[in-house]
């Protein structure tokens, strides 16, 4: 009976502890939701209950969000941005990182530790020297600027990661393959790379996400509305002096949000994969 009762009782607890941490995950998502359907005099009505509706629901936030803004042509710029930093990263990072894990000796470790040790590096601190860059090249108040600027800091990351699961990876398989009459080159993309699709789909999703939640470089480099990424212009279009447009604010969040959280729960398990194969080495 005891037992019994022990095995409830962890039980019990278990499911109270992912209770709670549903709860805290999902909750930012519901306020999200509830804030950009209420009305306006529902919203800054103190004595109502903030946690549900008073007033019957509406969508004039959401109309006025691609009515009244550019939020459709910064969902659009953010898309762009994004891909195309991922892209570059991709192109960069996966051969890096398989020429730093097949290095001999210790110079391949030291050389990704030195790689990633300017991903930590805080946007602060460069944002003047790019600006000069992004001056020289005519790139100022345009979107492209943050296409050249992001992959600084997420070609660091994605290298080190990379280099980490391509080192856990036996090297027997590319020789197999060079036996069988592959160049190196041959069994870099026939053997290699397709195994490594985990790791590989890691780094889209965290290029991706880190382009599309990022704000120093972009208020740096943009002021034109039509250029701006969501992140910026929900922000500085949205927030004018001390009058704050809550509920586009949270209707901008939640869209701009919710495709990042479809993608990471679809391929959850390939991206725990991806971190945790970069781990083992």
């Amino acid at each position: 009976m005891r037992r019994i009762l022990a095995i409830t009782g962890r039980e019990t607890a278990f499911y109270i502890a992912v209770a709670f941490f549903v709860f805290v995950c999902a909750f930012p998502f519901y306020w999200m939701l509830i804030t950009s359907l209420k009305t306006n005099s529902d919203l800054y009505d103190v004595t109502n209950i903030p946690f549900w509706f008073t007033e019957m629901p509406t969508l004039e936030h959401f109309r006025y969000l691609f009515e009244q803004t550019l939020f459709g042509r910064w969902l659009l710029n953010s898309f762009i941005i994004g891909v195309c930093v991922t892209a570059i990263t991709l192109v960069t990072a996966i051969p890096a990182g398989y020429s730093l894990a097949r290095m001999g000796g210790r110079n391949g470790e030291a050389l990704g530790i030195g790689i990633f040790l300017t991903y930590l590096v805080p946007p602060s601190l460069l944002f003047l020297p790019l600006s000069r860059i992004v001056a020289d090249l005519g790139l100022q108040n345009s979107m492209w600027s943050l296409v050249l600027v992001y992959p600084t800091f997420t070609i660091p990351f994605c290298t080190w990661l990379l280099m980490g699961f391509f080192k856990a990876m036996p090297p027997e398989i590319e020789e197999a393959a060079i036996v069988d009459g592959c160049s190196l080159f041959g069994a870099f993309m026939r053997m290699t790379v397709p195994l490594s699709l985990p790791a590989i789909l890691t780094v889209v999703i965290f290029t991706f996400t880190l382009t599309l939640q990022e704000f120093v470089y972009a208020l740096t480099f943009i002021s034109s509305s039509d250029q701006k990424p969501v992140t910026l212009g929900v922000v500085t279009d949205l927030v004018r002096g001390d009058v704050y447009y809550w509920g586009e604010l949270m209707a901008g969040a939640l869209i701009a949000s919710i495709p990042v959280a479809i993608a990471y729960n679809l391929f959850l398990d390939r991206f725990i994969s991806g971190i945790t194969g970069g781990a083992v080495k």
